[in-house]
């Protein structure tokens, strides 16, 4: 696969989080799978030990599980429950245009799930230390951090080896609402392995994306202080 013609800045600045533009006609070869995920393990960890493997799920009937308890959760508890309060956020900011694009475009991924053809589950492997749990609920933060430093990095990586390759991803979370049944239908040890998020992969329809609306740099910019 050839790679797209991008500066390090350009990749950067144009990773989105792709839903409506997911190719779900195309499949995804296992090499340019392997190449991304080779990349990521060069992502920096706590004591290099590297305490995350990535499940690729390619099977359709587990794609079809897995959307299934996705769209249980993000029709049924998001969509009531969290929407309205980040739809009155972004009103309030003027951003009503942009919060209506990402609800379009965050139903659409929630109704074709299934059909993206490759989904990854970047998974934290609990360490055998008293310093830190096997599992990290309700754990303190001092004891969380590292863990949660230690495998975002590679995920980060791995989206931006896709983006370069012409693949699209988009980083969500709502199936841990169901990440027990999820491990049993993977076969991931629930008690010792947390599952860190859910990617939805596929080439993108066009390979061309912009820079987003941001806060400005004066809003986040901080120095000596708050």
């Amino acid at each position: 696969m050839k790679h797209l013609d991008l500066t390090p800045d350009q990749l950067l600045t144009t990773t989105r989080s792709v839903r409506r533009r997911l190719d779900l006609s195309r499949p995804v070869e296992d090499a340019i799978l392997r190449e991304c995920v080779e990349i990521a393990t060069q992502a920096p960890s706590g004591s290099n030990i590297q305490p995350w493997k990535m499940l690729i799920i390619t099977d359709a009937h587990k794609r079809q599980v897995i959307a299934d308890y996705y769209r249980e959760v993000y029709f049924n508890l998001y969509k009531h429950a969290a929407v309205p309060g980040i739809q009155q956020t972004f009103e309030a900011a003027g951003l009503a245009e942009q919060i209506q694009r990402i609800n379009t475009s965050a139903d659409y991924l929630a109704e074709h799930l299934h059909e993206v053809p490759v989904l990854v589950i970047p998974c934290l492997i609990g360490a055998n230390n008293p310093m830190t749990p096997p599992r990290l609920e309700g754990a303190a933060n001092y004891l969380t951090a590292p863990s949660w430093a230690s495998v975002l990095p590679a995920v980060w990586s791995f989206m931006l080896a896709a983006r370069s390759r012409g693949l699209g991803s988009s980083l969500t979370t709502l199936h841990l609402l169901h990440e027990q049944e999820i491990a049993e239908l993977l076969g991931i040890p629930y008690e010792t392995v947390t599952q860190v998020a859910l990617i939805p992969v596929a080439y993108t329809i066009g390979t061309v994306f912009r820079p987003a609306p941001r806060k400005a740099l004066e809003d986040v910019y901080r120095v000596n202080s708050w």
